[in-house]
């Protein structure tokens, strides 16, 4: 039987359906960095969970543009995997980014480029080569939108953003674990659309009009609520398709008819950043499109990590995700066959020194109530998988400027 799972790929953000395959299958702003020579540093973009730390961008004048901030983004991963599923294999490597950010962040026209390869593991699913990922989801320029800051306060964004869901970002060096977790497998990555922001003292909102799962069809609305207030910060998010459609593409499932809410805390202070987050998805029925019965999703996770002095930091991830549906009343499979749950665990011991960074990840996958031929292994009977990742690379800017 073939494996229909499905991998979450935006901006961060997209999911993509594998029953095409032989697979079956809003964070707070970051703060400006100290200044650098001559201009000062723009606000970190693409945005970073920690641990890992971006660089001050090197800046660079830019005719009629002004000043221009870059940053880049080189780094490779390989990773064993047990009970890995047929057409996959239990060693792979490939490159995870190899990215270059453009952008202008004043005056009142602003924007922002990001091009490049890039590799998006994640937990439950197979892997893919970084030239399948990018041709088959975002393309080389994954990220890229104008801005148009309308005041001190308000700012309106078009192109292909980042979502506002979920509590991990898209690609590998913006989290605190190497591999995205289940829950950002129901979730879209990237979306084409529009934006609008408005900051309203310690309370941030935004609204989008955008294609959910990267699907062409401009029928989802986003939003998110957030408040911050010192060491904490709490963030509502929803988002859903205003229609259904039965379009899929490799970034494009039947979850592009999905709705999603999202519950975010997030507490840092000093060496501990700890963030619980809950996750609600609903597909509902519709026959015209082949959904003989929906499905939705109860999720629950916890991610932490704590920094020494010396470069080291020890971040960890637990899951807890459930399923509604049956086999016998044909419901949609979002996970390991319908009516199934899954738990993982993700420990990813980290160094950076300057640009450099190492890590690695350890993690635990055990999926409940398993429908045989949706989980892992050559025949999908298999109900666990253990994985151990290594990512090494480095993280430019002003460092690669300077004399």
């Amino acid at each position: 039987m073939k494996r229909t799972h499905t991998l979450r790929v935006f901006a961060g953000t997209c999911l993509l359906t594998m029953a095409s395959l032989t697979y079956g299958q809003a964070p707070a702003p970051a703060a400006d960095a100290p200044a650098a020579p001559a201009a000062p540093m723009p606000p970190s973009s693409p945005s970073m969970s920690g641990p890992l730390a971006d660089q001050p961008s090197a800046m660079f004048e830019a005719g009629p543009f002004g000043k221009l901030a870059v940053n880049g983004f080189l780094s490779g991963f390989g990773m064993v995997q047990s009970n890995h599923i047929s057409g996959d294999d239990n060693k792979q490597a490939a490159l995870s980014n190899g990215q270059i950010v453009i952008q202008k962040t004043d005056g009142t026209f602003q924007f922002y480029l990001q091009a490049g390869g890039y590799n998006l593991p994640s937990l439950g699913v197979p892997f893919f080569t970084t030239n399948d990922t990018v041709s088959g989801l975002f393309g080389p320029l994954p990220v890229a939108y104008a801005k148009i800051q309308m005041g001190k306060n308000t700012s309106f964004q078009i192109g292909e953003l980042p979502t506002l869901i979920g509590a991990e970002y898209t690609f590998t060096f913006q989290n605190m674990n190497v591999e995205r977790g289940l829950l950002w497998n129901l979730e879209p990555a990237v979306s084409r659309g529009m934006q609008i922001n408005q900051t309203m003292g310690k309370v941030t909102a935004s609204l989008s009009w955008n294609d959910g799962f990267y699907s062409s069809r401009y029928s989802w609305l986003s939003g998110s609520l957030g408040y911050s207030n010192g060491t904490h910060a709490l963030a509502f998010v929803g988002a859903g398709n205003a229609g259904q459609t039965a379009y899929t593409t490799f970034a494009s499932s039947v979850l592009n008819n999905s709705k999603i809410y999202n519950v975010i805390y997030t507490y840092t202070k000093g060496p501990w950043i700890i963030q619980p987050y809950f996750q609600y998805t609903d597909t509902p029925t519709n026959k015209s499109i082949g959904v003989v019965d929906g499905a939705s999703t109860k999720g629950f996770a916890i991610l932490a990590s704590y920094a020494t002095k010396k470069g080291f930091s020890l971040p960890v991830r637990f899951e807890y995700l459930t399923s509604s549906g049956s086999v016998k009343n044909g419901s949609v499979n979002v996970l390991f066959g319908q009516g199934s749950g899954a738990t993982s665990f993700t420990f990813t011991p980290t160094y950076q020194n300057g640009g450099f960074f190492v890590r690695g990840d350890i993690s635990f996958t055990h999926a409940m109530d398993l429908v045989p031929g949706f989980g892992f292994g050559p025949a999908g009977n298999d109900a666990s998988q253990f994985r151990a990742v290594a990512e090494v690379g480095f993280i430019f800017g002003d460092n690669i400027v300077k004399k």
